[in-house]
Order: C-alpha cells, then sequence, then structure tokens
C-alpha cells in the first residue's frame, strides 16, 4: 500500500513540474507547424525502390538529387510521399530549404535538431492554386543504414 500511495506522489509531482515550465517560441512554432500539416513526425523511410506513380506534389516542388520517392498517397485533398535520401540530415535541410524558396514558395518555419535527428522544413505558395505544407526529415538512430528518411505532407492552403 505504501508503494502505491509514493508511486502517485511522485507521478503527481512529476505532472506538476512537467506543467509548470514554459515553452519556448521555437517550441509553439515546431508544434504549430506539425500541428497544421498534419504530419507529425511521420512515417520512417529508410530503403526501398522507387514508386513509378507520379509523387502528387505540385509541379515544380523540388526532388533533390539523392532523394527517392518509395510512395505516395492521397487521403482526402492531402499528399503524402515518403522516401529516402542518402545525402547527410544536415545537407537535406539546407537543399530542402534553399530548393523551397528558390522554386517561388515562402518557407513559415524550419528547424534543424542534429542531436535528435530530425528536421523540419515548413512552405507555402500563394496565388489561386495555393498549397502549404512540411518536409520531415529523420536522420541518426532513425534509419540504421545511414539514410535519412524524407516524409512530406502537401495539401491546399485554406
Amino acid at each position: 500500500m505504501l508503494k502505491i500511495v509514493i508511486g502517485v506522489l511522485v507521478a503527481g509531482t512529476l505532472l506538476a513540474v512537467a506543467g509548470c515550465g514554459g515553452k519556448s517560441e521555437a517550441e509553439k512554432q515546431s508544434e504549430a507547424a506539425a500541428a497544421a500539416s498534419g504530419s507529425g513526425r511521420g512515417t520512417i523511410t529508410c530503403e526501398g525502390s522507387a514508386t513509378s506513380k507520379p509523387s502528387g506534389l505540385p509541379s515544380g516542388f523540388p526532388q533533390p538529387d539523392a532523394v527517392t520517392y518509395v510512395a505516395t498517397k492521397t487521403t482526402g485533398p492531402t499528399v503524402i510521399v515518403d522516401g529516402y535520401s542518402t545525402e547527410s540530415l544536415e545537407g537535406m535541410y539546407v537543399e530542402y530549404k534553399d530548393r523551397i524558396n528558390e522554386s517561388g514558395y515562402k518557407v513559415e518555419f524550419s528547424e534543424l535538431e542534429k542531436d535528435r535527428g530530425d528536421s523540419e522544413v515548413a512552405y507555402k505558395t500563394g496565388g489561386a492554386n495555393s498549397t502549404e505544407g512540411i518536409v520531415a526529415l529523420r536522420g541518426g538512430s532513425s534509419c540504421a543504414n545511414g539514410n535519412v528518411s524524407v516524409h512530406i505532407t502537401n495539401r491546399p492552403s485554406g
């Protein structure tokens, strides 16, 4: 019985301490970008054969040379593309961020967390056929073969 009481007290204390800390602006932006895209961390894809299906991404959306798209699916108006890269996490982060800007998209949010092995680049376009989405990259321990997982979520802006 004493063990249960101590367990409940410890759990309550941990919850109280966790609730007291405020989130940084970067954490809030990261959560907002992930929530807006609906992608969260996304599927982890470390290898596979290139899909023969069109990606479904907007015309002109960048696909770096080191990236292989393995699967694509459409859920309602949302297009989800999974693949992997043989480039480093930091290299893919920089390349996607630069090429998204060069393609006329606005980078809404970007983050590289080398220590956690992940990265995100959220983007948006304007105009009549505006779209928005996020490129989620996972490296480090996510892929035992050293590749970087690429998960792209794209949908119409609205």
